[in-house]
This record gives C-alpha cells, sequence and structure tokens, in this order.
C-alpha cells in the first residue's frame, strides 16, 4: 500500500472514508469550510458537508494537497484564510525545541544544517528519570494549531516544495514517536499498543474541511508506512478502521478565534438558509475533544480556559 503525496481517496474502504469525514462535534460530516469548490455545485458550498460521493469515483481528483494547487488557488486561500504552510526544516527546528526541552539535550532526532538537518540513526536516548522513560514520551500530549495538512505532526512531504521524506528522516511530533515505539517494542502486540497510545497522543485543529481531511490522511497514511516498516505488513481493515476512528476524534474541525464549528453550526445541503437566518442562530456549537488515557471527553473551550490542566 503505496502512498503518493496526493492520496487516492479510493485508497480507502468506505466505511474508513467515511470515519475520516466525521465531525465528532456534530455528530455529522466535516463541512467544506472554503468557497474553493463551490464552482464544482451547490454541494460544494463552503456551509456543507464534503459527502463521500463528492470526492470518490469521478470526483477523486476534487480534494488536492496545496503543493498541487493552482498558484492562483494557493494566493487566494493565503488572501482568505491567511493560509501559509511551513517548510519542514523549519517544522523540524521548531520541533526540536520542544524536545529539547524534554530530553534537557540537544540533537536528538537529527542535528540541524542550513535549511535541513541530518538525521541521528542511532537508537534515541533518554535521561536517566522516571518521568522520561520512553513511554511517557510516547503518551506526551502534543497538539498543532490550525494544523492544515498537519506538517508538525507528520511529514509524508515537504508541504511547501513538495519533496516526499524518507520514513527515517520524518520530523513531525507523532513521527518521533512512532520512531520511539519501533525502537523499543520487541512484539507486535506491543508495537501495536504503543502506536495506538501514540496517535491518541496528538491533536490537531483546523477550519478549512479540504485540509483537514488531507491531514486525517497524511496520519493514516503514515500508519501504514510505520507497520510496513516495523511489521513488514499492511494494516488490515480493522487495524485502519480503530486508527482511523483516534484521528478522527483527535484532529477536529474548529474555528480557533470561536472554538466553535465554522460558522457555528453546519448546514445541511438540502436546508433553504439565508443570510438572516443564520445571524439569528445563537446557538454556539462548541468543539469538544477526548482524551484517550482520562477516557473522558472535553469542550476545548473549557482546556483553554483552565490552561489545558
Amino acid at each position: 500500500m503505496s502512498f503518493s503525496i496526493d492520496i487516492d481517496e479510493g485508497k480507502w474502504s468506505k466505511e474508513i472514508l467515511e470515519i475520516l469525514l466525521i465531525d465528532r462535534t456534530t455528530k455529522r460530516n466535516i463541512i467544506w469550510g472554503t468557497d474553493d469548490y463551490e464552482p464544482l455545485g451547490n454541494e460544494y458550498n463552503s456551509h456543507f458537508p464534503i459527502l463521500f460521493e463528492l470526492i470518490t469515483g469521478k470526483n477523486s481528483s476534487v480534494i488536492q494537497p496545496r503543493i498541487l494547487k493552482t498558484k492562483e488557488s494557493q494566493g487566494n486561500r493565503t488572501k482568505g484564510k491567511a493560509e501559509v504552510f511551513t517548510p519542514s526544516w523549519v517544522c523540524n527546528a521548531q520541533n526540536n525545541l520542544v524536545d529539547n526541552a524534554w530530553f534537557e539535550g540537544e540533537n536528538i532526532f537529527n542535528r540541524e544544517i542550513e535549511k535541513g538537518w541530518e538525521t541521528n540513526t542511532e537508537k534515541v536516548k533518554f535521561p536517566d528519570k522516571k518521568n522520561r522513560t520512553w513511554q511517557k514520551y510516547v503518551d506526551e500530549k502534543r497538539l498543532e494549531i490550525t494544523c492544515g495538512e498537519a506538517p508538525y505532526l507528520v511529514s509524508r512531504y515537504d508541504t511547501v516544495s513538495g519533496e516526499a521524506l524518507e520514513l527515517k528522516d520524518r520530523i513531525g511530533m507523532l513521527d518521533r514517536k512512532m520512531r520511539v515505539v519501533c525502537e523499543n517494542t520487541d512484539s507486535d502486540a506491543e508495537w501495536l499498543k504503543w502506536s495506538e497510545r501514540a496517535f491518541q497522543s496528538v491533536y490537531g485543529f483546523e477550519f478549512q474541511g479540504d485540509s483537514l481531511l488531507i491531514a486525517r490522511e497524511n496520519l493514516l497514511a503514515s500508519y501504514c508506512d510505520y507497520m510496513e516498516e516495523k511489521l513488514n505488513r499492511y494494516p488490515t481493515e480493522k487495524e485502519m478502521i480503530n486508527i482511523a476512528k483516534i484521528i478522527s476524534w483527535n484532529l477536529w474541525q474548529m474555528d480557533g478565534l470561536t472554538y466553535t464549528i465554522p460558522y457555528e453550526e453546519a448546514v445541511e445541503p438540502i436546508e433553504q438558509m439565508t443570510l438572516f437566518d443564520f445571524q439569528e442562530k445563537d446557538k454556539k456549537c462548541l468543539c469538544i475533544i477526548k482524551d484517550w488515557r482520562a477516557k473522558r471527553i472535553y469542550i476545548f473551550q473549557d482546556l483553554v480556559n483552565k490552561g489545558g490542566k
């Protein structure tokens, strides 16, 4: 199961893709959240849900990563939604700062060079402290805000240049956790357990539905890549569904200024709503997320107000 930069939605089963399209807050699908696709028809309205049939079959090339969009489209998204993607070497440098603080050292996963890095090939060493084990590192929660295609979480490709990155050279926060899992587990069962916990520990939110779907697909494709590397096999449908469900909870659609779903409430295509209808709606649909270790669901705004504790 090899993946190109632009993942063909037909790669997934219908059940898996429908899970990747779920909005856990509304219990419906994520919405487009951009007017880029409105020329394709009424169903592609920015307020309407992304439906399975709109992005598969003859429509399988509708959603593409930013690097494959036209320059005009890229420019419009930058002007309209301030969409600017970060090159991998910058993502790496910033992720290194987080790890430098956690490990209390430098050059843990790689050594930075000018607009790049050299990967450390030796097994990652952990501090001789009780609360600094590899298991603690895997369970550490990480969040990428306004995540776009999630380059800080997984780095399948450089979102600016389009260059594909080899598995051993990937620098995302989840990539690092998966490297640690691969280096420290000996059995299939142990790898499955800790890879699942790694995915449960990373989060991200995004306004635009197409970017969010790409981010979710990037995480699921990365899971396949790491399993193939470590276990020499592809995930079963059951394993893929399990990880897809985690991803659909942990990468969610949200307006980062209001902590609600975009436009506050998603609208079904069959509903005829006027601008007055939207202005009159005062119900805010605050986004929810899941803490897998605590087995609890939280309103994200509450966590922000409490300082994330």
